[in-house]
C-alpha cells in the first residue's frame, strides 16, 4: 500500500516538471489545480504577457485592392490635398472616410469634417422635416456607412457629440479655415466651379483634404460641374495629387464594371 502511494506522488511530480496534465489527479484528489503549465520550451503557450506571438486585438486591416486604390492612399499619406476622380464602385469615398479614421485615431487631427452636396439625383424629394443634421442625412448616408464600417455606430455618434466629426454642409462653409483637421468632400462633380474654389481655400495648417467625385456621374445642369476643369488646372501644382481611377479599379460586383464600359 504504502509503496503504491509512493508511486502515485512520484508520477504526480513528474507530471508537474513535464507540463503535462494528468486527469487522474482530479479523480484521485478533488484540489484545485492548474489549467495551464509553466512557461517554458516545452509547453507551447502561456497566458503571461512574455508571449508576443498571440493576437492582442482584432482590427480591420484597410488594405488596396488595385493599383488605383494603392496610389490614392498613398498619395493620401504624402500630399495635404488629393483630388480622387474615377467611377463609381471605385472606393473613392470608402478610403478617403477610413484614412480620415486612421489619422484621427492615430491623434494625426484633431477632427474629421465631411462635406457633400446637398443635390438629388435627377428627383426632387421636397422638403425635409427636422435640424440641418436631420435634413442633410439622407443626402449623407453613404458617408455614415463608411464611418459605421471602420467604427461602431455608438462611437460615431459619441464623436459627433464631442465634436470630433463634424457635418458641414457645402454652403456653410464659406470664411472658415479648418485647422488640424482631416476634410473629406464627397461628390464633387456636384459643386460648381465656384463652390469648388470656395471649398479648396478651407485648408488650414496640419490638415487634410481629400476630393472624390465622379466628373461623368454629374447631377447638375451639362457644363455647370467643375471638377474636371479645376482637377485639370491643380495637376500641374506639384503638392497636389489628382489620383484617376479606372475601370480596373472597380470593387463592387464585376457586372458594375461591364456597365460603365457601355453605358
Amino acid at each position: 500500500m504504502e509503496a503504491s502511494m509512493t508511486k502515485r506522488a512520484a508520477m504526480k511530480r513528474q507530471s508537474r516538471e513535464s507540463g503535462i496534465l494528468d486527469s487522474r489527479e482530479f479523480i484521485e484528489e478533488s484540489k484545485v489545480r492548474r489549467l495551464h503549465a509553466p512557461h517554458n520550451e516545452r509547453s507551447g503557450w502561456s497566458p503571461h504577457s512574455s508571449n508576443d506571438d498571440r493576437e492582442q486585438g482584432y482590427l480591420k486591416t484597410l488594405k488596396p485592392k488595385s493599383e488605383g486604390q494603392t496610389e490614392m492612399m498613398a498619395a493620401i499619406d504624402a500630399h495635404n490635398l488629393v483630388m480622387a476622380l474615377g467611377p463609381a464602385g471605385t472606393g473613392k469615398t470608402y478610403l478617403a472616410v477610413a484614412k480620415a479614421v486612421e489619422a484621427l485615431e492615430a491623434g494625426k487631427v484633431g477632427r474629421i469634417v465631411l462635406s457633400r452636396p446637398a443635390v438629388e439625383a435627377g428627383e426632387s424629394i421636397g422638403f425635409l422635416p427636422g435640424d440641418m443634421e436631420d435634413k442633410l442625412a439622407p443626402y449623407l448616408r453613404p458617408l455614415y456607412d463608411a464611418l459605421s464600417d471602420r467604427l461602431s455606430m455608438k462611437r460615431v455618434k459619441a464623436l459627433m457629440a464631442e465634436g470630433l466629426i463634424e457635418i458641414a454642409p457645402i454652403g456653410y462653409m464659406r470664411g472658415r479655415t479648418l485647422n488640424n483637421a482631416f476634410i473629406v468632400v464627397d461628390e464633387a462633380q456636384n459643386c460648381t466651379y465656384v463652390q469648388l474654389k470656395m471649398l479648396l481655400t478651407r485648408l488650414g495648417w496640419h490638415s487634410t483634404m481629400v476630393v472624390t467625385g465622379d466628373p461623368q456621374q454629374s447631377d447638375l445642369l451639362p457644363g455647370i460641374s467643375g471638377l474636371a476643369d479645376i482637377s485639370a488646372r491643380l495637376e500641374t501644382i506639384d503638392e497636389i495629387a489628382v489620383v484617376r481611377l479606372a475601370e480596373r479599379d472597380i470593387v463592387r460586383h464585376p457586372l458594375v464594371a461591364s456597365m460603365i464600359g457601355v453605358i
